[in-house]
């Protein structure tokens, strides 16, 4: 796993890279969480969809909800980017578009989106 940082309007994001999936569980979670902060000094998370094991968009497995609970209570802020138009399920949806509404969780399409919302 690399991280790149990129810094706008005075805050720093860490753009996580990877050539294969590196969030699968809650310890995953917090361990991309904790490098960032380590190595960058930042709790802000921009991530590809595709580095995030699929069972996190299936709702009813409560890994979504566990991975963001924990990033809320050590502080830190993710902003996901990628397609997310094939996913059928409503509940899904409906999650993407109240976690957008607020300030630590965001689901985009682009990487430079996802930054933008990290340091608006």
């Amino acid at each position: 796993m690399r991280i790149k940082p990129i810094e706008r309007n005075n805050k720093v994001c860490a753009v996580v890279q990877n050539n294969k999936v590196v969030i699968t569980d809650v310890q995953s979670a917090l361990d991309v969480l904790m490098t960032a902060k380590y190595e960058i000094g930042t709790n802000n998370i921009v991530i590809d969809k595709a580095l995030i094991t699929e069972d996190f968009f299936v709702l009813s497995t409560g890994l979504a909800g566990e991975i963001l609970q924990k990033y809320i209570n050590y502080g830190g802020r993710i902003a996901i980017y990628g397609n997310y138009s094939h996913y059928t399920s409503k509940p899904l949806h409906d999650f993407i578009y109240e976690s957008n509404k607020g300030k630590d969780v965001f689901f985009v399409a682009t990487e430079n989106e996802a930054v933008n919302a990290l340091t608006r």
